[in-house]
């Protein structure tokens, strides 16, 4: 190979990002962009040793410099994405899963790379990875092959996109990005329909099918068909009685949010165990894993199981706040008078107000949650009446 280890330039080149010294990484590059492919002793990339680094600044001159992110001549098969998993740097892992690297190459041990940063506790690296679509893999639904028409409308590209790569999979927080990205609740058919051809080619790629981003493209698909139906109810009943168009997320969060028996989340939990029946891919893995934890004793939520399954299982969840109404993680508000429900903004806490109106006091005489501030009952409520 061009460049061999025992070369200046090469040798220098991994001083250089041992050292952090970007500066010298791009001179030795400006002599020689060869070396950006060269190996060290043990057969790993400047790329790779970037990667481990958690460097998003030298992976980006690497990558600009035609660094090959698939080159992996590593004796256990460490990818620069595994590298990069490992650092826990989600900023490198979007680097060079944007510049072409595959998530489901395996190390020596079966491990992808998701399943390493996982393994070492970088669950924002599992969440980005395990979400990441190309756009490509949108882009081809709004073009029109063959003279045909575009299944999906070219100026939904970047929403859609956005949209298939949102990380937190909540169901209120899909159904609020639906209503917030701009075109795609005027569309729901086309989404839903792309939703689900994407679904089936994840599942049917032979040797590279993905059966998490294959149920999580069906589970948007899902919630953007159920969405649908509200949409179609709420016209409907609009004719009838001739009143104010009706939020659609309000009216889907008001369902999904109504509390049952202590308190719990029963009508989410019936919505979501109904959406893991009708998967499709019955014989897959995946669904029969999901089915088999829900089938137990003392199964935990739905949503517990779908957010593991999208995201990976996470440790201390008790700890992390939540937002109340969208399960946003570090909400920075909370309810002014229990001081115990937390939010994200006004928006969510009046999603969440039909029902948290019931028990605040109650609450308010419990602990504390994390410091977060206070949303006022009367600017919420001035909130609430303005017309939409």
């Amino acid at each position: 190979m061009e460049g061999a280890a025992g070369e200046r330039g090469p040798s220098k080149i991994f001083q250089a990002i041992a050292q952090g010294d970007v500066v010298l990484l791009k001179a030795l590059l400006a002599e020689g962009p060869h070396i950006a492919n060269s190996l060290d002793e043990n057969k790993m990339t400047p790329l790779q040793h970037a990667a481990y680094k958690g460097s998003r600044e030298m992976v980006q001159v690497l990558l600009d410099q035609g660094a090959d992110v698939k080159l992996c001549e590593h004796q256990h098969n460490y990818t620069a994405l595994h590298f990069g998993a490992l650092s826990g740097s989600a900023d490198v892992c979007l680097l060079l899963l944007e510049a072409g690297a595959k998530s489901n190459e395996t190390n020596t041990v079966g491990r992808s790379p998701a399943q390493m940063a996982a393994f070492v506790g970088h669950h924002n690296c599992v969440a980005l990875i395990n979400n990441y679509v190309p756009k490509g893999d949108v882009q081809v639904y709004t073009n029109g092959g063959q003279g045909g028409a575009p299944l999906l409308p070219p100026f939904l590209l970047e929403s859609f996109h956005k949209f298939v790569m949102q990380i937190n999979i909540h169901p209120i927080k899909v159904v609020m990005n639906v209503h917030s990205f701009v075109g795609l609740q005027e569309h729901l058919a086309e989404v839903k329909k792309v939703l689900d051809l994407m679904s089936e080619r994840e599942m049917k790629r032979g040797q590279e099918s993905n059966e998490v981003m294959s149920f999580k493209l069906y589970y948007l698909g899902y919630i953007v068909g159920e969405i649908g139906k509200v949409k179609v109810r709420q016209a409907a009943h609009r004719e009838q009685e001739e009143k104010r168009p009706i939020d659609i997320t309000e009216a889907f969060a008001r369902k999904l949010l109504k509390p049952g028996k202590e308190d719990s989340l029963e009508y989410m939990d019936g919505f979501l165990k109904e959406c893991i029946r009708e998967f499709p891919f019955r014989e897959s893995t995946l669904f029969r894993q999901m089915v088999a934890t829900l089938s137990g004793d003392d199964a935990p939520a739905a949503l517990f199981v779908i957010s593991a399954c999208i995201n990976g299982q996470r440790g201390f969840l008790d700890a992390v706040a939540h937002c109340n109404t969208c399960g946003e993680e570090k909400p920075t508000k909370k309810c002014s008078k229990c001081k115990v429900v937390q939010y994200c903004d006004r928006n969510c806490q009046r999603l969440h107000w039909t029902w948290h109106k019931k028990s605040c006091s109650r609450l308010g005489q419990q602990e504390g949650a994390a410091p977060a501030r206070d949303i006022d009952l009367k600017e919420l409520q001035t909130f609430i009446n303005q017309p939409n």
